[in-house]
């Protein structure tokens, strides 16, 4: 279902766009906490170890035990209404992009739509598509998910202003060019793993086992979120440091903070203080919520497709039968 299909033609661009929002939406609620949990490691300049004195979070058990004590329940859900904003318009402008590039594979080229290396091209075009167009929402989601007590940022609407006001327009695209750099192979990766592991799975389970479609979908896209995310992690670390450039007094509370000139000092500094361990801070918050996250976007997105797909069906059906 995920991609242009020649042979069923079941979904159109819009509905696309409306499954993929409706995914990206209830995946986000549910992966929230784990999300916080991950930009609070990514952020921490200290050792990420309970022998280091400085280090506010040194476990994901006990950083989620300190979150609550000190913020309350509410804490893991900081940033979550630009954050449900980010997944609804990533989910559907990716989606939306994947389908029509794949289907334009299809109509214009010798390639099989159904390709890997298609689906690696295409999701990967596809999510620079969506990057571009909600990245100062996942700004604001980071500055949200980031910041302690007491509060820098009271609302979404105060923050948009308070950010252009004192740092201007281009504030809202900090990190733009690791995201960029890390998001193509990262898509990429995640469609061509989740299409090889689902014909890899087509042959290995017999068509009298094929019952559980969803099961499968939720396995395959945690497996594929896992891989891509393992591959492409110290970008998304390069992304969250200088998103949070411009904030630093926000941040004095959770320890030890840094400026950054760009990408290439971001990278330097990191390496030269806290070593190659550094580009992998926050690992394992990361690929706990990429299985999750990743598996339950295809689970929903096929859901809702097959969803559609029968309300089409019924409809037809109806028609002829009147």
């Amino acid at each position: 279902m995920v991609g242009y299909d020649p042979e069923t033609k079941c979904v159109s661009t819009v509905e696309a766009a409306a499954a993929g929002s409706a995914s990206g939406l209830v995946t986000r609620v549910l992966v929230s906490p784990l999300d916080v949990i991950k930009i609070r490691f990514q952020l921490q300049i200290e050792q990420l170890s309970s022998k280091n004195p400085g280090a506010k979070y040194h476990g994901i058990l006990q950083a989620v035990q300190r979150i609550f004590q000190e913020e309350g329940l509410v804490a893991f859900w900081k940033g979550h209404v630009p954050a449900q904003f980010l997944s609804v318009g990533y989910g559907a402008v990716q989606f939306m992009a994947f389908e029509s590039l794949t289907k334009l594979v299809h109509n214009v080229t010798s390639y099989n739509a159904r390709d890997s290396f298609v689906h690696f091209v295409c999701g990967g075009l596809a999510a620079c598509t969506a990057t571009v167009a909600v990245q100062p929402v996942d700004t604001l989601r980071t500055r949200f998910a980031a910041q302690g007590e007491p509060k820098i940022y009271c609302n979404l609407r105060h923050a948009v202003v308070t950010m252009y006001q004192t740092e201007g327009p281009r504030t809202f695209y900090r990190g733009l060019t690791p995201t960029i750099i890390a998001i193509f192979p990262y898509a990429g990766l995640q469609f061509s793993f989740y299409n090889i592991l689902q014909q890899f799975s087509e042959w290995v389970i017999p068509a009298e086992g094929k019952k559980g479609g969803n099961v499968k979908n939720l396995v395959c896209g945690s497996c594929a979120g896992i891989i891509s995310k393992t591959l492409t992690y110290p970008f998304d670390l390069f992304k969250k440091r200088l998103q949070v450039g411009g904030f630093e007094h926000a941040r004095a509370a959770f320890g030890q903070v840094r400026m950054y000139r760009g990408l290439l000092d971001c990278m330097r500094q990191i390496m030269r203080e806290e070593g190659p361990g550094g580009f992998f801070k926050g690992l394992s918050p990361s690929l706990l919520k990429a299985a999750v996250s990743t598996g339950l976007v295809f689970f929903w997105y096929e859901l809702f497709c097959s969803l559609l797909c029968a309300l089409k069906n019924t409809d037809d059906a109806t028609r002829k039968a009147g």
